[in-house]
């Protein structure tokens, strides 16, 4: 079987809690890199770290909230007037997303999704319970409780004979069972440690259905200032901005 690497160029949460980037994770599988989700810091992630955007094949959106897909219309911008893309760019998450980045390109750029680039940019919109081959990769999206705007998915992603699940931002609902049992690795959301917050998935909830979940690896990530106090307290890995595992 080939190996996957995850990276997490950001695990922050909307408001920079920790000085953390908002959420990115870069996956690679073989000759296969993409992004999953690409928040509003996630290019200055990638420049911090070293990571090329024209190396990026494709990227996944769980949801359409700014610290989630709001770095596209930089990372598109990018790719046209700085790192010369040349070759197609494939952008996949919930119904509305060729939309909504359009329009956000218009509020921060006045014109900018009118001009012509030099690569395609190919939208899929997913729908909820289906999978879907994107070339090497394999999602099938799980619709969860978090108003976006559009459906909010958990996404559950194979490549390279891995499966990586991810719960986007949701409080618990029992989508997130398909959609993350048994994945070799989980990423999960959470918020909080014990309180309940809507909307939002908290540690001690997570924990509560672990032997539902049952995950081979287990990353918590957009932790606020309350998760990140404990941190060092707790006995679950947690993500790190740059940290790398592989599986």
């Amino acid at each position: 079987m080939a190996g996957v690497e995850v990276t997490f160029l950001g695990c922050g949460d909307a408001f920079g809690s920790g000085g953390r980037f908002q959420t990115c994770f870069m996956i690679r599988a073989g000759q296969t890199r993409f992004l999953v989700d690409c928040g509003a810091s996630s290019l200055i992630a990638m420049r911090r770290l070293g990571v090329q955007p024209n190396d990026i094949d494709m990227i996944l959106v769980s949801h359409l909230h700014g610290d989630h897909f709001g770095g596209i219309p930089f990372f598109i911008l990018d790719a046209q007037l700085i790192s010369k893309r040349s070759r197609p760019l494939r952008i996949a998450g919930p119904p509305g997303l060729a939309k909504r980045i359009r329009e956000a390109m218009e509020v921060l750029f006045p014109g900018s999704s009118q001009v012509r680039h030099a690569f395609a940019i190919d939208f899929e919109a997913l729908a909820p319970g289906e999978s879907r081959s994107l070339g090497a990769v394999t999602v099938t999206p799980y619709e969860v409780s978090h108003p976006s705007g559009a459906p909010a998915f958990a996404l559950r992603i194979e490549c390279g004979g891995r499966t990586v699940a991810y719960t986007g931002d949701t409080e618990w609902c029992e989508a997130l069972i398909p959609a993350a049992r048994e994945a070799d690795l989980l990423i999960a959301e959470a918020y909080f440690y014990d309180k309940k917050v809507k909307f939002h998935l908290d540690l001690e909830t997570l924990r509560a259905h672990l032997d539902e979940l049952r995950p081979k690896r287990l990353i918590l990530t957009h932790m606020s200032a309350d998760m990140l106090a404990r941190v060092n307290e707790l006995d679950i890995e947690c993500a790190e901005d740059g940290k790398t595992v592989s599986l």
